[in-house]
C-alpha cells in the first residue's frame, strides 16, 4: 500500500524538481555566480550591467522574460544571495537587473521604512527613560494642511496614539495616516539630513500622504508626549524646513495625462517634488535593519536590541498573526502586503517554513516590494527587491492600472522563481537565522 505524501513533503518534492530544472537551465544559458561578494548595493550614478545569473533566471520563464524585457514596464530587480560562514556570519552577493538610479519610480509606501527606523532612533537620542515607543503622543496644529491628534488614553492599548502603534500600523497594513504623524515627529529637514548621513544622499522624503502643497510639507506640527494622567513629558515645537529640496534627477514627469478630480489634464504628471527613494537605497536599509552587524556603525541608525526585535517582528507578521486588534477583520488578509511570492492574493495560504520580512509600495501605477526571505524547509535565505510600472493608458491618477493582471502576478512569479533556485543552490554552511525568531508579539 502506497501512503500519501504530506503537503510539506509534496512542497519539498516540487521545489527539488523545480530547482534542479532551474539549475540546469541557468547552466545551459551561461549564468554563473560571480566570485566577488560586494558588501552592499548603494545607488550607483548610472545604470549597472545586468547580472548574467539573474538574467538567466528570468529567462527560465517566458512570461517573466517578456515583461522584464519590455521597457514600458520599467522593471528593476536586486537579488542578493546570502552565504553564511562557519560562524554563521552572513556574506552578501548582489545581482541586479536593469538597476538604474536615473529611472524614477514613485516609492509610495517604501518611504515608511526609513521613517519608522528614524522615529525609533529619535526616541533613543532624546535620552529620556520615561519616553518610549509606548508613551502617549499628541499632535497639534500650527500651519495649513495639518491634522490634530489630541491627547487620549483609551483603555484599549492598541488604540492609543504612540510611536509604537503608528509603526505597527505602517508595517502591518501600510497605514498612511500613521506615516504622516511620524513624518511630522521627525520634521522634514532632520529626516532628510539623517538619511544623507546614513549614506542615502539621493533619497528625498518630502511629502505627507495628503493633498498638501510643497510649503505645507516643509512645516510640521508641534508634538508632545504624556503620561497616562495627561502630564507632559516632552514637547517639540512646530518645525519648518527653510530649505526647498531639489530633485537629484532634475525635472521628472511621467505619463501622457493625469486626472485631477473630474478633469483630465492632457500633459505629463510632474513628480519633481515627489518622494524619491532609489531601489538600491531601500534595499540596503532593509538589510541594515535585519543584519545591522553587516554595516559600519556610522551607516546604521542608533537602535537598541529591543528596537531591532520590534521591527523584525512587524516586518514579518501578517495582520492577523500580530494580534493587533484594529486589523482582525477579513479585509486584512495574510498576504495583504506580501507582493513577492504571494502576489497579494486573499486566497493564498501561508507556505510552511517560509517567512518574509518586507516593505511594499503601490501608487501611480508603480508596484514595489523589498523583502528578505528565510526558508526553513529548504534551509535557504535571500534578499529580493523589485519594482514594476503598469500603466498602459499612460494616464496618472485614473485608477486604471494593471496591478492585478500584470504587476502582482509578475512579482509573485519572480519570488517563486528565486525561492526555487535558492532551494538547491549549493552552500558550504546552512543558515541559522534563529536571531529572527519571535514567538510572541514584541510590544
Amino acid at each position: 500500500m502506497i501512503s500519501q505524501a504530506s503537503p510539506a513533503t509534496r512542497s519539498a518534492y516540487t521545489y527539488i524538481i523545480g530547482g534542479l530544472l532551474l539549475l540546469a537551465v541557468v547552466a545551459a544559458l551561461g549564468g554563473s555566480v560571480p566570485a566577488n561578494r560586494a558588501p552592499s548595493i548603494r545607488a550607483p550614478r548610472q545604470r549597472t550591467a545586468d547580472s548574467p545569473l539573474l538574467d538567466s533566471l528570468l529567462r527560465t520563464s517566458p512570461s517573466l522574460a517578456r515583461i522584464a524585457d519590455n521597457p514600458a514596464y520599467e522593471v528593476q530587480i536586486i537579488y542578493t544571495q546570502i552565504d553564511r560562514d562557519a560562524r554563521n556570519v552572513p556574506h552578501f552577493t548582489p545581482h541586479t537587473f536593469h538597476l538604474n538610479p536615473r529611472q524614477y519610480f514613485n516609492p509610495a509606501s517604501l518611504v515608511k521604512l526609513p521613517v519608522v527606523a528614524l522615529a525609533l532612533e529619535k526616541l533613543n537620542n532624546l535620552q529620556r527613560p520615561d519616553l518610549t515607543r509606548r508613551t502617549i503622543m499628541a499632535t497639534g496644529v500650527a500651519y495649513r494642511c495639518q491634522t490634530a491628534v489630541p491627547f487620549a488614553a483609551p483603555a484599549d492599548s492598541d488604540q492609543v496614539a504612540t510611536v509604537g502603534n503608528y509603526i505597527k500600523r505602517m508595517l502591518l497594513v501600510s497605514d498612511n495616516t500613521a506615516y504622516n504623524r511620524l513624518y511630522e515627529f521627525l520634521g522634514q529637514g532632520p529626516l532628510n539630513q539623517r538619511l544623507a548621513q546614513l549614506g542615502f544622499p539621493n533619497a528625498r522624503i518630502t511629502r505627507r500622504f495628503a493633498p498638501c502643497d510643497t510649503a505645507s510639507n516643509r512645516h510640521t506640527n508641534p508634538i508632545s508626549f504624556h503620561t497616562l494622567d495627561g502630564d507632559t513629558i516632552y514637547k517639540q515645537p512646530a518645525l519648518i524646513n527653510p530649505r526647498t529640496y531639489a530633485s537629484p534627477l532634475g525635472p521628472i514627469s511621467k505619463g501622457r495625462a493625469y486626472r485631477s478630480g473630474n478633469r483630465l489634464i492632457r500633459q505629463p504628471y510632474d513628480f519633481t517634488t515627489a518622494n524619491q527613494l532609489p531601489l538600491a537605497d531601500i534595499s540596503t536599509l532593509l538589510r541594515t535593519l535585519l543584519f545591522p552587524a553587516s554595516v559600519p556603525d556610522s551607516l546604521r541608525p542608533h537602535l537598541t536590541p529591543s528596537d531591532y526585535s520590534f521591527l523584525r517582528y512587524y516586518l514579518h507578521a501578517t495582520p492577523h498573526q500580530a494580534g493587533f486588534r484594529p486589523y482582525t477583520s477579513k479585509r486584512y488578509f495574510d498576504a495583504y502586503k506580501k507582493y513577492l511570492y504571494y502576489g497579494r492574493s486573499p486566497t493564498s495560504p501561508a507556505e510552511q517554513g517560509l517567512s518574509i520580512y518586507n516593505i511594499v509600495g503601490m501608487s501611480h501605477g508603480f508596484l514595489a516590494d523589498v523583502a528578505y526571505f528565510t526558508d526553513s524547509l529548504h534551509q535557504s535565505e535571500f534578499l529580493l527587491s523589485a519594482v514594476i510600472y503598469v500603466n498602459s493608458d499612460g494616464v496618472i491618477n485614473d485608477g486604471l492600472y494593471e496591478y492585478e493582471t500584470i504587476g502582482l502576478p509578475f512579482l509573485a512569479q519572480l519570488g517563486h522563481t528565486i525561492r526555487q533556485y535558492e532551494a538547491l543552490r549549493p552552500r558550504t554552511y546552512r543558515p541559522d537565522p534563529s536571531e529572527f525568531d519571535a514567538i510572541v508579539p514584541v510590544r
